[in-house]
């Protein structure tokens, strides 16, 4: 399985970390949260150091019941983040975390950026599917009903793989028929989900396979682990790389996590694993 990023066919069969850079004040993980220029210099260079694949930069906090971000602030913090970025790591390659389609635009056109990663697969934007497919880079589609102030009020499903499984399907072809074809999928996790619907979607990852996309995963000290381990964001990076290790192996190809290192070594050793002889 492959993406094509900025004309290179990246090969998934080693699966992607992706590094979360946040510019926002009100990330729910508080140490992720970086907004003046150093903070955001020594937070790429660790992410680069660290040896993630991607850096995935997001303006307007999704945390359940987030603050509503103007578009203006949301652009103006994206600005400021992503000139910041580019000067240290040109060569970056770079995801915007945006469900809104003109600034999915301006990232791309004026910095570059490789990636537009929705949390609302063209939901909130109805424009952002002809935008991807004007700019022709990965477009990553996530499942999730309302808004950040609004999801958790859709938690409630008659049959919850039935569900996601036809809001992904139908999300595909209309992609396919507007000539999108670099799609990756996430199952939105803690997005309009309870822990115990999480943890069945984790449970049933590999049944994804079945689109034949690449599956990102975000966990990353997300309430479903805080729950079960009675234990605050700060506390939850054991638990994240548990449920990171779990991911691929029921076949996720791209991890975005706040702890590059950590993930980075799940995916070492998971490739080793894959890579033991019968031999013995």
């Amino acid at each position: 399985m492959y993406i094509n990023i900025k004309g290179e066919l990246i090969d998934l069969s080693r699966p992607l970390v992706m590094g979360i850079l946040n510019l926002t004040p009100d990330s729910f993980f508080r140490g992720s949260r970086k907004q003046t220029e150093q903070e955001i210099i020594d937070r790429v260079h660790q992410i680069k150091e660290e040896r993630a694949d991607i850096i995935d930069v997001g303006g307007y906090s999704s945390r359940p019941n987030a603050k509503y971000v103007s578009a203006e602030e949301e652009i103006e913090r994206l600005e400021y983040g992503l000139r910041i970025l580019f000067r240290e790591f040109p060569e970056a390659i770079v995801s915007v975390d945006t469900f809104r389609s003109g600034i999915a635009r301006h990232c791309v056109e004026k910095f570059g950026v490789a990636l537009i990663n929705d949390i609302s697969a063209g939901e909130l934007d109805e424009k952002m599917f002809d935008t991807v497919a004007d700019l022709k880079i990965p477009y990553i589609a996530m499942h999730m009903k309302g808004s950040p102030q609004t999801m958790m009020q859709y938690a409630g499903y008659e049959h919850l793989m039935k569900e996601i499984f036809l809001y992904f399907s139908n999300k595909i072809n209309l992609l396919h028929q507007k000539g999108v074809n670099n799609i990756i999928l996430d199952p939105g996790f803690g997005f309009s989900k309870n822990t115990d619907q999480n943890y069945y979607l984790m449970k049933v990852l590999k049944e994804f396979r079945i689109f034949e996309l690449p599956i990102l995963v975000g966990v990353s000290r997300k309430t479903m682990i805080r729950e079960v381990l009675d234990c605050s964001a700060e506390e939850a990076l054991n638990g994240t790389s548990v449920l990171n290790t779990i991911a691929l192996m029921k076949g996720a190809s791209i991890l975005r996590v706040h702890d590059v290192k950590e993930a980075v070594e799940c995916v070492k050793i998971y490739n080793k694993m894959k890579e033991a002889s019968h031999a013995f």
